[in-house]
């Protein structure tokens, strides 16, 4: 992780990227990081948010896919595990993507709302309200708020 430092605000890009996918990173680290080296608050705000809203929005895309092969192989989320989230996801979307920003299932909820076809418009907003909201509240819990 420390290379990712000796990029600022590409490193963040990137680690808030990889943190949406289900790859185990912590992008909260690597936004700390960066804001104890003196970057600017907003920007790198915006630029974890942006990162992070396009790594889970490429979950999105993998699940509209519906090759479950893939999504197995590569994402290691089982086609079991999808359907028992298909209920909960189907009626209840915006709410679903506004919490992938969750350690764990946040990848799951993103996926499978591709795997349903969920109206991208929507996801996609409301995707980034919530991933941008997380690293907002990080931020300010970190001292070096607004």
């Amino acid at each position: 992780m420390e290379g990712l430092f000796d990029y600022s605000l590409w490193g963040l890009f990137l680690a808030s990227f990889l943190a949406a996918t289900v790859v185990p990173f912590s992008s909260e680290v690597v936004l700390t990081a960066v804001l104890a080296n003196g970057t600017d608050i907003f920007s790198a705000v915006i630029v974890a948010s942006l990162g992070n809203w396009a790594g889970g929005m490429t979950s999105f895309a993998l699940g509209y896919l519906g090759k479950w092969e893939w999504i197995e192989k590569y994402l290691r989320v089982k086609k079991e595990t999808i359907e028992k989230w298909h209920n909960r996801l189907y009626n209840k979307g915006a709410f679903f993507a506004f919490l992938t920003w969750l350690p764990g299932v946040g990848d799951i909820f993103a996926i499978g709302l591709g795997v349903l076809r969920s109206n991208i418009w929507i996801i996609a907003i409301t995707m980034l309200a919530g991933k941008f909201l997380r690293y907002v509240v990080w931020a300010w819990l970190s001292g070096l708020a607004f």
